[in-house]
């Protein structure tokens, strides 16, 4: 197991630390309160940021509850070896649970991005089914302003690997993107969300129609959808320095390649082509992966949808390089920026109306896509967006890795 210290000194992780809560207070509508209940979910080798915010977390008047996630060994024995019912198996008490939290902390620190490689793909998905109706009841909570989120990366010897670089420069990679070379980094993230509030109110302005994405390998068309806001930078990951919508999926067509690889599931994924016709996904192909991407896409219908359309301007993001994970992936900025679409459920984040109000007969009339799945695919190549507005004008949005704001 990598010792994540080793590679981010004490100093750092306090500042990673302070990053998190900081992240988890923003994410929320509600206020925090003592006596508030605070899941810290955390793969073993975070264990030293965990005990920092363990104690950060009681020192705040609130009550931490721990969770170390299983080993790379754990998780093959379970996917590999469970039965019917123990896949689908639901602990007693674990939705009474979910109905209390009031924030969640999750530390992403994997010795194994491969280990499920061997899998059957349909056994994962039905874990993740079986689990959405937590996942449901958590954004309820969300949507009332009673609980929030964020989580976080750590360095580890297998994403350097899977990066193809040296876990000295993948540690200084996250501290860079994170701003933890600065002595108080949170407050370098609340000036850029300010930044960034003023963006999403110019989106919100255009009243765009649709969107329509080129690039070398990319002609796709979006259709913003009633009732849709720009969200963003609102703590729930760190790093993340994406603006995005949840658009409506019945208005997307064309193509869509994802040339940043992913690993999902224990699999790795390269070159994934993604041809929409009507809102769904008619024709899918990867380069690496295709049939793992055929399985993911078939895990229910609204897996051929899209669920998030993202941009990331590259005057905010210091990531320039492939990090083998999804977070700082899909942040990438580097020369051209980047643009992601999520196959699956979208963000009701992204509804202009009152959140506490969102139910499934609004989320179905106004095209908020509902999945068990949630995956990311990531484009950087050199790109121009255009918004098509509703009064027959086309501006330009993005160019150059930058919003024209």
């Amino acid at each position: 197991m990598t010792n994540t210290s080793a590679m981010l000194n004490e100093r750092y992780l306090e500042r990673y630390a302070d990053v998190l809560l900081w992240g988890l207070k923003t994410a929320r509508r509600g206020r925090f309160r003592k006596g508030d209940v605070i899941l810290l979910q955390y793969e073993p080798a975070a264990l030293r940021l965990a005990e920092i915010l363990y104690e950060k977390i009681l020192a705040a008047g609130m009550n931490p509850i721990q969770r170390m996630g299983l080993t790379a060994r754990m998780e093959r024995s379970f996917f590999g070896k469970s039965g019917k019912r123990q896949l689908v198996f639901q602990p007693p008490g674990e939705k009474e649970f979910y109905g209390n939290l009031n924030g969640r902390i999750f530390l992403h620190a994997p010795d194994s991005l491969t280990h499920l490689k061997d899998i059957d793909p349909i056994r994962i998905c039905k874990v993740l089914v079986a689990r959405k109706p937590l996942r449901n009841l958590l954004e309820k909570r969300e949507q009332e302003g009673s609980y929030g989120w964020t989580l976080c990366t750590l360095p580890t010897a297998e994403l350097a690997a899977q990066a193809r670089t040296t876990e000295e420069l993948y540690a200084a990679q996250i501290i860079r993107a994170c701003y933890l070379d600065r002595k108080e980094p949170a407050v370098k993230w609340e000036e850029i969300r300010r930044n960034a509030a003023t963006i999403k109110q110019w989106l919100d302005s255009l009243n765009a129609a649709r969107f329509h994405i080129e690039s070398a390998h990319c002609d796709l068309r979006i259709a913003q959808g009633e009732q849709r806001r720009w969200v963003g930078i609102s703590g729930h990951n760190i790093p993340s320095f994406e603006l995005f919508i949840s658009p409506d999926w019945r208005g997307t067509e064309g193509t869509y390649y994802a040339n940043l690889p992913s690993f999902r599931s224990g699999n790795y994924i390269e070159g994934v082509t993604l041809t929409f016709e009507r809102g769904n996904a008619v024709e899918i192909r990867a380069n690496t992966g295709e049939e793992f991407t055929l399985r993911q896409l078939g895990m229910d219908r609204g897996a051929k949808r899209i669920g998030e359309f993202s941009l990331t301007d590259r005057r905010f993001s210091r990531i320039d390089r492939f990090m083998a994970d999804t977070l700082f992936d899909e942040n990438f900025g580097g020369e051209h920026g980047n643009c992601h679409i999520a196959v699956g459920a979208s963000y009701t984040d992204s509804y202009a109306g009152d959140p506490a109000a969102m139910n499934g007969e609004i989320k179905r009339s106004l095209g908020f896509n509902d999945s068990a799945l949630h995956w990311d695919l990531v484009n950087t190549e050199k790109k121009t967006v255009t918004a098509h507005l509703k009064t027959g004008e086309r501006i330009v949005i993005y160019e150059n890795g930058c919003f024209r704001y």
